[in-house]
């Protein structure tokens, strides 16, 4: 192989680099942005499963501090008691939004959804607007205080 060929040879390596590296790297961001999505899917719909069958203790809209701190604990660590680290990168508890809807009176829908979150990836970050967001019936006890 003469000294001409492997010249050519890195030229044409770093043609190919130049085309096949940001492949790699948007594959790469694209399947972190999915796996993180699906973390927090799974998180806020665990959180609202677990918002819907729990004693409810207000009497309006709003539901008490208690209820909701734990709603968002569920949603942001996995744990109605809080943690140490959230399922996905700088998830906070203020991330997550909890509303409680009536109807004729009672308790009937829970909804947990995440406002003001980024998906935070190695050439950018993915904005989330309100999404997830999930729903449940409430089948709790309803007991205002």
């Amino acid at each position: 192989m003469s000294g001409r060929e492997r010249g050519n040879s890195l030229v044409e390596f770093g043609v190919a680099m130049v085309v096949i590296f940001p492949l790699l790297a948007g594959t790469f961001h694209f399947g972190y942005s999915y796996f993180a999505y699906d973390n927090l899917e799974t998180s806020v719909r665990a959180a609202a499963r677990y918002a819907s069958s729990r004693t409810y203790d207000s009497a309006d809209e709003k539901p008490s501090k208690e209820f909701a701190s734990a709603v968002r604990n569920m949603a942001v660590y996995g744990n109605p008691a809080g943690g140490t680290r959230p399922v996905v990168p700088n998830l906070t508890t203020e991330n997550v939004v909890v509303r409680v809807s009536f109807a004729r009176g009672v308790p009937s829908e829970v909804s947990v959804q995440l406002s003001g979150y980024r998906i935070a990836g190695l050439f950018g970050s993915v904005p989330l607007s309100g999404k997830p967001r999930v729903a449940f019936p409430y089948i709790g006890r309803w007991a205002p205080i």
